[in-house]
């Protein structure tokens, strides 16, 4: 709490200051005077004088000059800051700091605890029930650093990354999985999966990669087959696509409107 208010109260004296400078600087900084056209005519007047301009020469140029000077808006008065503006200023810069902190002892809690990450993940993981994915990634994530080579809590880890909307982190997990556990189909698959969703649905090479081996270790993985087979028909591979999206399509509901989709988009390929 000590390092709290120290901060906010250098936070309040920065601020004070900044506001101070900029009114100081404004109360003290001069216009500097632009040349006006009537500055122009007293020079033309003086070249004609001299010789240097003919009559119809000055009369162009004055004439114009002085078109000008009438359209020059007119002089303002330049702002002034007193003392007085620098004392309202400071008081309410003072008041605004009071009132704030007045709020926080009124709806925070100064006198309550600080709690470390690792005391909110022990809170955490005695109500995983209730808590959201990415908290249960949170819990996992410290399951993992305990455990490294546990590869239920990896593959577990990875699955709560995806529902957190953490696709990196889930393709990272699934991939130390599967070194551990190399034969592991829904791995494979789930981490295909992550990679597509990285690569924001686009079916790059490492996912199509992972989808494969999913495939050659289990052919039930349907998530799997989907994605593969979706890549084939934008290949124009409707053959390929066929064969793999029919298991996929017998094993849906004849209900689900998914598979109706999928039959369509098979017969429009061809």
């Amino acid at each position: 709490m000590i390092v709290f208010w120290t901060l906010t109260g250098l936070a309040a004296a920065l601020a004070g200051l900044m506001v101070l400078t900029g009114a100081r600087r404004g109360a003290s900084a001069s216009d500097i005077a632009a040349p006006t056209a009537a500055a122009e005519l007293a020079e033309l007047d003086r070249l004609k004088a001299r010789g240097l301009l003919d009559e119809d020469a000055w009369s162009a140029a004055r004439a114009e000059a002085g078109r000008r000077l009438l359209s020059e808006p007119a002089p303002q008065a330049p702002l002034t800051v007193g003392s007085r503006d620098r004392a309202l200023t400071l008081g309410a810069l003072v008041a605004t700091a009071a009132g704030a902190l007045g709020l926080y002892f009124a709806m925070g809690s100064p006198g309550f605890e600080d709690q470390p990450y690792e005391r909110r993940i022990d809170e955490w993981a005695s109500q995983a029930e209730t808590l959201d994915a990415q908290r249960i990634a949170a819990v996992l994530s410290r399951a993992v650093k305990r455990e490294p080579e546990n590869v239920t809590a990896l593959t577990m880890l990875g699955a709560a990354r995806f529902e957190a909307g953490d696709p990196i982190g889930a393709a990272t997990a699934f991939r130390r999985a599967l070194t551990l556990q190399p034969n592991d189909a829904t791995s494979w698959a789930r981490l295909g999966e992550s990679l597509v969703r990285a690569a924001e649905g686009e079916i790059q090479p490492d996912a199509e990669a992972a989808f494969n081996r999913a495939l050659e270790l289990d052919p039930s993985q349907l998530g799997a087959r989907f994605f593969l087979g979706d890549l084939a028909i934008t290949r124009g591979e409707a053959e390929r696509a066929r064969e793999l999206w029919t298991p996929l399509i017998e094993a849906l509901d004849p209900a689900d409107p998914r598979r109706a989709e999928l039959a369509a988009r098979l017969d429009a390929a061809g």
